[in-house]
């Protein structure tokens, strides 16, 4: 059976349509993921990385599944050693009060969703990928790290997922805030029209009253 990434080609045909369709119609790339997450029993964020994962794919399978679909990556913002240098420093400096990651990242992102997923995904690519820096930076700092585990980076990821979720959760409720918005003003502008035909019969009729007494006074 022909895989690509790891996904069947059956499936990740059919991600690529969902996703095309689902932009086509207007829907943000959060709640097309949490949503096909939903459906195949993969969690939002996994379904993501796929996503962009595939979008680099370079195989000639790839390149067909994606001609004509006008999928293309956002430029992501990358961290800069600075950035990076702090992003650790406030981190750090919060699981050492003992803090968990989550609450650690909530307290330093101000419970900014969008920042809070920038930043736990990059935290937890360092923990898998560079975690001698993660450690040297929690020396500095005198933050004592938990061995890393599966249950742990387990955990990050469902953390991670939850942000998708609510991320999703908030922008449709942004969506029914703007469609009522819509509703009232179209409902108001009924209205409006209506004062505004009855105000000229009213009128209309007013002028042919004055006309006809004019007349009758002559």
């Amino acid at each position: 059976m022909e895989k690509i990434n790891g996904y069947t080609k059956e499936e990740a045909e059919e991600l690529v349509r969902y996703i095309s369709e689902g932009k086509r119609a207007g829907k943000t790339l959060t709640s097309l993921f949490a949503g096909y997450g939903r459906q195949h029993g993969r969690a939002g964020g996994s379904v993501r990385n796929y996503y962009y994962k595939l979008l680099k794919t370079q195989s000639a399978g790839a390149r067909a599944l994606l001609e004509g679909k006008q999928l293309r990556a956002a430029a992501a913002v990358p961290f800069s050693e600075e950035e990076k240098g702090e992003m650790l420093r406030l981190i750090l400096t919060e699981r050492g009060k003992g803090c968990s990651v989550r609450r650690a990242i909530s307290n330093v992102c101000g419970g900014d969703a969008k920042k809070m997923l920038r930043y736990q995904n990059k935290y937890r690519n360092m923990l898998k990928k560079q975690p001698e820096e993660v450690r040297a930076a929690a020396k500095r700092c005198g933050a004592k790290l938990p061995r890393p585990s599966a249950f742990l980076e387990r955990r990050l990821e469902k953390e991670i997922d939850a942000l998708y979720g609510r991320l999703a959760v908030s922008l449709r409720e942004e969506n029914e805030r703007l469609r009522e918005a819509v509703r009232r003003l179209t409902e108001e502008n009924d209205l409006l029209r209506r004062a505004s035909r009855v105000k000229k019969a009213m009128l209309t009729v007013a002028g042919g009253t004055d006309a006809a007494k004019g007349r009758g006074g002559a």
